[in-house]
C-alpha cells in the first residue's frame, strides 16, 4: 500500500461565489431518541462550507432538529410518506450522509437499501454501517461512491462479511483490517480512532490529529457532516476522508485547550471548525506537533 503524507488542498472558495457553487448535502436519520444526530451532521456541513444542508427526518422530530439549526432545510419522513420525495431529494444532492441516529427499524433499513442503488457520492456512518453489516454479504446493488466511518465496534459487525472475527487494535492490525474491507466493499473506508487509518486499499493515510476530547456521543456525527461537505464540493472521496478527519480531529483539539479534554461536547468541535479549517489551509498548526505537508 501506497502511504499518503501529503493532505489534498481544499475545493476554491472565490470570493464571488454564490451557495449553488458550494455544494447541496442531504443528511437522512434521526429518530425520537436521537435528535441530535442528523441536525450535528448537517451542522458540521454547513459550517464545513456546504451552501445548502437538508435534513431528513421522521416528522415527528422534525421541527424540534429545525429548531436547533434553523439554516437547515427539513424533509418529513414516516408512515410510509416521503420516500419518492427522499430519492428526489438525493438525486439533487451533491453528497448523502447517511446514518446519523436513524436506528435500525425495517423503515430506516428500506430507505438505505435504496438510496445506496443511487450512483452518488454518500457517507455511510452509524446505523445505516450496522443495517449493513446485518445482511449476508455486501449488497450487490451498492452504486454509491461512499465513504464508510466505522468506529471499532461497527468494524467488527462489518468485518462478518470479510470472514474475520475481530478488530485488531495495533495499528498495523487496523491497517489491514481497513485495507481488507475497503478492498471488499469497494468503497472509502475511515476506521475511526487515536490515529484514525483512511483506506481505498491501495493508498493509506494515518491522521495524526485528535486526542480524547472527540471521545463523546455526536463527534462521529460532526466527522460525517464534514465529510459530506467534501463530497458535496467535488473533492474525491479518499482525499475528502483525509481532508475531513485533520479537520476533525484538530477541532477537536482546538476545543481541548479551551475546554479541557474531559468537557468538550460535539457542538463545541463543531465551533471549532473555523480555526481547524483555517490551519488546514494556511498555518502552522503548531511548535512541536507532526503534521503532513500542504502540497
Amino acid at each position: 500500500m501506497t502511504p499518503i503524507t501529503v493532505l489534498p488542498p481544499l475545493p476554491a472558495r472565490p470570493v464571488d461565489g454564490h451557495k449553488g457553487m458550494f455544494g447541496r448535502v442531504l443528511v437522512v436519520g434521526g429518530r425520537e431518541e436521537m435528535i441530535g444526530a442528523p441536525v450535528m451532521a448537517g451542522t458540521s456541513a454547513l459550517r464545513s462550507g456546504a451552501g445548502l444542508v437538508q435534513v431528513a427526518a421522521p416528522r415527528a422530530i422534525l421541527s424540534a432538529a429545525l429548531s436547533i439549526t434553523p439554516e437547515l432545510i427539513g424533509l418529513g419522513l414516516g408512515n410510509g410518506r416521503g420516500k419518492d420525495q427522499l430519492l428526489a431529494m438525493a438525486q439533487k444532492a451533491d453528497a448523502v450522509v447517511i446514518g446519523p441516529g436513524m436506528g435500525q427499524s425495517t423503515e430506516a433499513a428500506g430507505r438505505v437499501a435504496r438510496l445506496v442503488r443511487l450512483d452518488k457520492p454518500m457517507v455511510i456512518d452509524a446505523d445505516a454501517l450496522n443495517l449493513l453489516a446485518a445482511g449476508k454479504r455486501w449488497p450487490t446493488h451498492f452504486k454509491a461512491h461512499a465513504v464508510l466511518t466505522p468506529h471499532p465496534g461497527e468494524m467488527k459487525r462489518l468485518a462478518r462479511l470479510i470472514d474475520r472475527d475481530e478488530v485488531p487494535s495495533d495499528q498495523d492490525g487496523r491497517i489491514e483490517i481497513a485495507a481488507a474491507a475497503a478492498r471488499a466493499f469497494g468503497q472509502v473506508i475511515v476506521l475511526k480512532g487515536y490515529r484514525t487509518v483512511v483506506t481505498d486499499a491501495d493508498r493509506v493515510y494515518i491522521n495524526d490529529t485528535g486526542v480524547s476530547s472527540l471521545s463523546k456521543a455526536g463527534t462521529g456525527d460532526v466527522l460525517s457532516g464534514i465529510v459530506g461537505t467534501m463530497l458535496a464540493q467535488q473533492m474525491d472521496p479518499l482525499s475528502a476522508a483525509i481532508a475531513a478527519v485533520w479537520i476533525h480531529g484538530r477541532a477537536g483539539e482546538i476545543a481541548g485547550q479551551r475546554l479541557g479534554r474531559r468537557c468538550v461536547l460535539a457542538r463545541d468541535v463543531i465551533d471549532a471548525l473555523p480555526q481547524a479549517i483555517e490551519q488546514y489551509e494556511h498555518s502552522d498548526p503548531g511548535p512541536g506537533v507532526a503534521r503532513a505537508s500542504r502540497p
